[in-house]
């Protein structure tokens, strides 16, 4: 992983992550957007305008890539390169939680 990619994407923006976390399924935007507002219960609703923006960038960046299209729409998945920033991030995240945990 080059030095751009890691100083980018890490520490994550709660969409990049999500949509990462999603991709490791083959995915389009629209399903992306309603499995994110369902393990979120709610809490989290991507706008199209962000989905669309991020997926073009990571797929330019090489953490995602087209895999097909179906009824119009684009199909996604995670790449190697996304699973590594993926794992980064998770376990920064981990990292945070375990350190809240001992100062509380």
């Amino acid at each position: 992983m080059n030095a751009h990619i890691k100083k980018v994407y890490v520490p994550m923006t709660e969409t990049g992550f999500y949509i990462l976390l999603c991709l490791r399924d083959t995915m389009h935007g629209y399903g992306i957007v309603q499995k994110v507002e369902a393990i979120t219960q709610g809490e989290i609703k991507l706008s199209p305008g962000t989905m669309y923006g991020s997926l073009s960038k990571m797929e330019k960046d090489g953490l995602i890539h087209f895999v097909r299209e179906e009824d119009k729409r684009k199909l996604y998945r995670i790449t190697e390169l996304g699973n590594q920033v993926l794992e980064l991030e998770i376990m920064r995240i981990e990292r945070l939680y375990r350190t809240m945990k001992e100062v509380q």
